[in-house]
């Protein structure tokens, strides 16, 4: 049996760590076991990575790659209605169908990570900045900086909440009823531009 490529190796050691994840935090995980879950050795793990900060590096990359592939994708499929409020919907609904692999990013944040709290960071301003471009794209009515970072505040939250499983909030609904406003305002009337002083 041939032995795996470089790349496949890599990729057994993210789908585990991932598993692991799924219901422990990643300071009460060992190398070993990600190496075992993995089925590979613990010394062809080390080839690989290092240390757990260098797979959860990867594991973000990726985790924060396919949503952004998976948004420009969307928007840019002419057979689909990619409207305002329908982008809206679609970024908050995939936001929080990915809650447990947020949480670990933000939990080794908040403890002191470094370097995964600055990449969250840039990440942010990249979807920002993403995300302001495609409602500046469908609509003239609306602050698209402004919104674009108000959708991605919004899908924090709900996440929390659908974390905490707050009983008194329907996440669904909620986001249903975020996704009409958006629809409502593109109805408006834009704001007249503001002239300098003088003019």
């Amino acid at each position: 049996m041939a032995a795996p490529r470089k790349d496949n190796v890599k990729e057994l050691i993210l789908d585990a760590a991932e598993k692991l994840l799924e219901s422990r935090k990643l300071s009460d995980i060992s190398l070993s076991e990600i190496a075992h879950t993995a089925g590979i050795s613990k010394g062809t793990l080390y080839y690989h990575y290092k240390s757990k900060n260098e797979i959860l590096f990867d594991i973000t990359d990726k985790y924060l790659d396919e949503q952004w592939n998976d948004l420009v994708r969307w928007t840019e499929d002419a057979s689909k209605d990619t409207s305002l409020n329908r982008l809206v919907k679609y970024v908050l609904e995939r936001d929080v169908s990915t809650v447990n692999m947020r949480l670990h990013f933000f939990y080794d944040a908040m403890l002191g990570n470094e370097e995964i709290r600055l990449k969250l960071l840039t990440r942010y301003r990249e979807f920002a900045e993403l995300i302001a471009g495609k409602i500046a794209e469908r609509t003239e009515n609306a602050d698209a900086q402004y919104l674009s970072w108000l959708i991605l505040l919004l899908s924090d939250g709900l996440f929390i909440h659908k974390t905490l499983r707050n009983d008194a909030l329907d996440v669904d609904d909620f986001i249903g009823q975020t996704a009409e406003y958006a629809r409502l305002l593109k109805q408006h009337t834009p704001l007249p531009q503001k002239q300098s002083d003088g003019q």
